[in-house]
């Protein structure tokens, strides 16, 4: 993707991320926005990843800005208060600490060569995606081949709403139970 394209899919996506109502907004949304306020297909793997990486960078530069202007707004006149911003700024220090840690256990974040995030490589063949697929949120649990160097899904495998994740990750302990019931 050349450079002129880029800067303005960038303008674009910045451009209604300000605009937008951030509680409904989705990464899909900002996509198709951009797409045809841009005329240009943003689907092709590169491109998501490209609006994906300008909305993530986009969150984390607000999430600072918001941190700052709420303590600048928020500068309290009597000395309880002051205790009050204090005690949650350290909260929210210590909460940041932690998710910086967790991260670094984790790693980096992966993405295939479709943009979806890999949460898991449970094999050399099998993966846990997350995807953005018309619309709606998918976790994959999926076989994989490779064709001229690339990763690409087989059929084999489930792709589950975020309702059936949920019921599934409910069903986790009752799972684990019967798997060592017949383990014994």
């Amino acid at each position: 993707m050349d450079s002129a394209t880029r800067r303005s899919i960038e303008e674009a996506v910045l451009d209604i991320l300000r605009n937008a109502n951030m509680e409904e907004m989705t990464e899909y949304k900002v996509r198709t926005f951009a797409a045809d306020r841009l005329g240009i297909d943003l689907s092709s793997p590169d491109r998501k990843r490209f609006v994906r990486n300008v909305v993530e960078s986009f969150l984390a530069s607000h999430k600072e800005d918001d941190a700052v202007a709420s303590e600048a707004a928020d500068a309290p006149e009597e000395e309880h208060q002051k205790v009050e911003v204090a005690a949650a700024a350290a909260e929210e220090d210590e909460a940041e600490e932690e998710e910086d840690d967790h991260r670094k256990k984790r790693g980096p974040r992966e993405y295939d060569e479709e943009g979806d995030l890999i949460v898991c490589r449970l094999s050399n063949k099998r993966r846990v995606t997350v995807q953005d697929f018309r619309g709606k949120t998918l976790v994959s649990i999926r076989e994989y081949y490779e064709k001229e160097g690339k990763q690409l899904p087989t059929s084999k495998g489930i792709s589950l709403s975020v309702e059936q994740w949920e019921a599934f990750a409910k069903a986790v302990p009752a799972i684990e139970d019967a798997i060592k019931r017949i383990s014994d």
